[in-house]
């Protein structure tokens, strides 16, 4: 009788535990859900968004004669797209880092036409939004309006 007496303590002791300190991804903040959510993998753009001055979005769907895809690892990038409208090739590869909701991708090199890019600019830094199995990055202007976004879907 002492010993199920003791047991019945014992699972009451642990049943009233505080829990409260466990947070579940929807109870987190967005930009720190965003960091939780990895971009390590393999991506496919299915979608852009032109954000017009006007306050009009259009949507661009991504299809087969647009494709682009983009690889992430824990610390390294590299994306591709091909166009077939065009003969120029479009790659690139670098560094990237995800910090308070906002990816910055620092270049290294890429094709011909990209390498002219980044002779200008290797710094290209986004909103992100990242989910499970897709991410979005958005292009903010200089007064933090969105010119485009690009959404993604996980292939894996």
């Amino acid at each position: 009788m002492k010993n199920l007496l003791l047991i019945i303590c014992i699972a009451l002791i642990f049943s009233c535990n505080d829990n409260s300190n466990v947070k579940t991804l929807d109870k987190i903040d967005p930009k720190i859900a965003s960091e939780i959510n990895t971009l390590e993998g393999a991506w496919k753009l299915v979608s852009y968004l032109n954000f017009g001055e006007d306050g009009r979005i259009d949507t661009i769907p991504s299809s087969n004669t647009n494709k682009q895809i983009k690889m992430y690892s824990a610390t390294k990038v590299m994306w591709s797209r091909t166009r077939i409208s065009d003969s120029i090739d479009w790659f690139a590869y670098g560094n990237y880092k995800i910090k308070n909701g906002v990816l910055t991708e620092v270049l290294e090199y890429g094709s011909k036409s990209m390498n002219e890019v980044i002779k200008e600019r290797t710094e290209f830094v986004f909103n992100v939004s990242i989910n499970e199995n897709k991410f979005s990055q958005i292009e903010l202007d200089s007064l933090g309006h969105p010119i485009l976004a690009e959404n993604y879907i996980r292939l894996e």
